[in-house]
């Protein structure tokens, strides 16, 4: 009896309990879960970034007809169109640094920078990185002091911690999201050379381009970069560009530079899929394939070889080549870091010298002109920094084209950037000199040897 009697107190007492744990709120401070602070803490360095691109329009020949002149006036120059964009941007230093995507202002002729407190001020691009999608303006300002948003550690996210999205989407106005991490070290995404992208939820549309994604410190984390999406709007599929590639960005234009230079492997790498990892007796199909090495690189001095395993760099895990690529490319350059790599079954630790890649020969960039199928292209001289530059594995020689100008001869013909151009009528092209004179030389025939993605091209076109 006493047994059931204890039984049913403790029954009423836990009755008593849950009855406790649903009593309604009694001060605010019980049901106010807000991000206010935070967004009071970083909505004031985040800017949107107006953007006015103008294209020449080729001129009528019409306008040169002297009866057309006599009935409707004279002029007829070049006609003018003017095509304007909007992104988002963060300020980083109080001298008026803002760090933005390349995209934003790749073909940017007028940028302005309008503030949260509705301030404008013209800015001058002081630095493009396109391998990162990521640029750097400079406000146009005297004795202004700016706010800035601190620079977080991205290597300290974890997925499911909360973060914060702040951008201008649509051009409707500062607006802020929340959301979740949902991912972490992305790649496969095809946005940047150094594609490693923090994965997102919080909702990220057009315009939110080079914001700013914020951790529950009100700390930058990521600049917002692209969204996965079917309709144009959010889905829930968000990336970021970590902080910490944003850093080496920042240091340079602080130094005044107009680009990055970044470490060096001096070797080619590939994914390990299953079928590799089997054949290595590897336990998983992680990590980077050392495929080859350049003998006057620094992977060589290191004493990489063909056939290692790229495990870890500097005690952080490499799940495939580019994140390589991303762990090489935060690195200031100067020191050294340690390559965890597999080899015949046995870890071996290897110190890698951060060395920026040679420009040897030098570029000595020019673009061709004339009736050759070239006019209008850019090329460069080869060299371990132009492969670097370009992203191209494997090419040691020639002559690269490093872009192609709009509507012009090389891109009717479909010449690429990237292009490799070993010889032209049977003529070996060394340098970029070689390629011009080549050009300069009226032909019926066009016989052109070309190296496009690793695989050779030989094509004849007409004069």
């Amino acid at each position: 009896m006493i047994r059931l009697v204890l039984v049913f107190l403790l029954a009423l007492g836990g009755a008593a309990l849950a009855d406790t744990a649903r009593v309604a709120p009694q001060t605010p401070a019980q049901v106010r879960l807000s991000f206010a602070p935070v967004v009071k803490k970083a909505a004031p360095a985040v800017v949107n970034v107006y953007v006015s691109h103008v294209e020449r329009m080729p001129r009528n020949p019409l306008f040169d007809d002297p009866i057309f002149q006599r009935f409707f006036g004279g002029g007829g120059g070049e006609g003018e169109r003017v095509q304007k964009a909007l992104g988002s941007g963060v300020l980083v230093d109080p001298s008026g640094l803002v760090v933005t995507n390349y995209h934003v202002v790749e073909n940017a002729t007028e940028v302005r920078v309008a503030l949260a407190d509705r301030r404008e001020f013209e800015a001058e691009i002081a630095l493009r990185d396109p391998r990162t999608d990521l640029a750097v303006l400079r406000l146009k300002s005297e004795g202004e002091t700016f706010p800035t948003l601190e620079m977080g550690d991205s290597d300290a996210l974890e997925v499911g911690d909360f973060v914060i999205a702040i951008g201008d989407p649509f051009g409707v106005g500062q607006t802020v999201t929340q959301g979740i991490v949902s991912a972490l070290a992305r790649t496969q995404i095809g946005a940047s050379d150094y594609g490693f992208f923090i994965q997102t939820d919080a909702a990220i549309n057009p315009g939110n381009s080079g914001g700013a994604l914020v951790d529950l410190d009100g700390r930058l984390v990521g600049i917002n970069s692209m969204i996965y999406s079917r309709s144009g709007g959010s889905m829930g599929l968000g990336f970021a560009i970590p902080v910490s590639m944003v850093k080496g960005v920042v240091a340079a234009a602080l130094h005044g530079g107009k680009s990055v230079k970044r470490a060096w492997l001096g070797a080619t790498l590939q994914n390990v899929s299953k079928d590799i990892a089997d054949n290595l007796g590897l336990d998983r199909p992680t990590g980077a394939l050392v495929v080859e090495v350049d003998s006057a690189g620094p992977a060589a001095a290191a004493g990489l070889k063909r056939g290692d395993v790229i495990a870890a760099i500097d005690g952080q895990p490499v799940d495939d080549a580019q994140s390589v690529g991303f762990r090489l490319g935060v690195k200031p350059l100067g020191g050294t870091a340690r390559l965890a790599t597999l080899r015949d079954g046995k870890t071996l630790d290897l110190p890698l010298k951060l060395a920026s890649a040679p420009e040897t020969p030098p570029r000595d960039a020019l673009t061709i002109h004339g009736r050759s199928p070239f006019d209008g292209a850019l090329v460069m001289n080869l060299s371990p920094a132009v492969a670097e530059e370009l992203s191209l594995d494997g090419a040691h020689q020639g002559v690269v084209v490093a872009a192609v100008g709009e509507n012009s001869t090389a891109a009717q013909v479909g010449v690429q950037k990237g292009d490799i151009v070993l010889a032209v009528n049977g003529a070996a092209i060394a340098s970029t000199r070689d390629l011009e004179r080549a050009c300069a030389e009226r032909s019926r025939w066009w016989d052109l040897t070309i190296l496009r993605g690793g695989e050779t091209i030989r094509t004849r076109l007409g004069g």
